[in-house]
């Protein structure tokens, strides 16, 4: 497998607090990797600065063969596209319904016609196990579940190659986020996308992910699949792997 995504040597610091201090990992294409460690350890800092939301100190990250730290502007607007973002609390749009969330890239971004776009939202709607009565809901209107699927098929709108989700089954019932868990899985495997996910859900981690970065002490103190995990003498790691299986 090709590597996708490259982290190397990262360091970040936010007003004079460090929080990575030579990050380091590779992400391969057509996996998905966890990025864990305990709270305020800088998982979502890291995925931020991953879809250049935020920027780093020094080090570099490379994504899909491009360095971000001194990527042009037209440049960037062109990578991003290759992406697509599920927020942790979904970051729908209030005023818009889920038909015109799933829209907004599409109108953004591409000079496809209506009747188009209409087709694609459709069948986003679809792929993510939506109705499609339920394109003209609110997002006051529907459950926490439904957001993270209106959510995720925007993310999905420009037919991504990466995927990025922070916390993707946080603030769900055990059901809906299991659900959710099999949703990623056949998605991955439907539209053969790369997978980077935040998360501290333990049964979420177990069923979905190939390979996992531990961030603890601002260092990777642990990269590589869930088979030997419990032989790292990290404290963090024996704690919240404890009595897992």
């Amino acid at each position: 497998m090709s590597t996708i995504i490259k982290v190397n040597n990262l360091k970040t610091v936010l007003d004079d607090r460090v929080i990575h201090d030579g990050l380091n990992l590779t992400i391969k294409q057509g996996e998905i990797y966890g990025l864990l460690g305990p709270s305020g350890c800088g998982k979502t800092t890291l995925l931020r600065e991953m879809v250049m939301l935020q920027d780093f100190h020094s080090g570099s990250i490379e994504i899909l063969g491009q360095n971000i730290g001194n990527i042009k502007h037209k440049q960037a607007q062109k990578l991003r596209r290759e992406w697509g973002v599920l927020f942790q609390a979904g970051a729908l749009f209030s005023s818009l319904n889920i038909k015109e969330n799933i829209s907004l890239p599409l109108i953004e971004y591409t000079d496809l016609s209506k009747k188009m776009i209409d087709e694609i939202v459709e069948f986003k709607i679809n792929l993510v196990g939506l109705k499609s009565e339920d394109a003209l809901l609110y997002p006051s209107q529907i459950s926490g579940g439904m957001k993270k699927k209106s959510a995720l098929a925007r993310a999905l709108a420009m037919d991504p190659k990466l995927l990025f989700l922070d916390e993707p089954t946080s603030g769900l019932d055990p059901i809906s986020a299991r659900e959710f868990d099999s949703l990623i899985l056949k998605l991955r495997k439907l539209l053969g996308l790369s997978i980077v996910m935040v998360s501290h859900d333990l049964q979420s981690i177990h069923d979905t992910l190939d390979s996992v970065a531990i961030i603890d002490e601002k260092k990777i103190v642990y990269e590589g699949d869930l088979s030997d995990i419990k032989n790292s003498d990290s404290k963090f790691i024996q704690t919240f792997f404890k009595g897992a299986n």
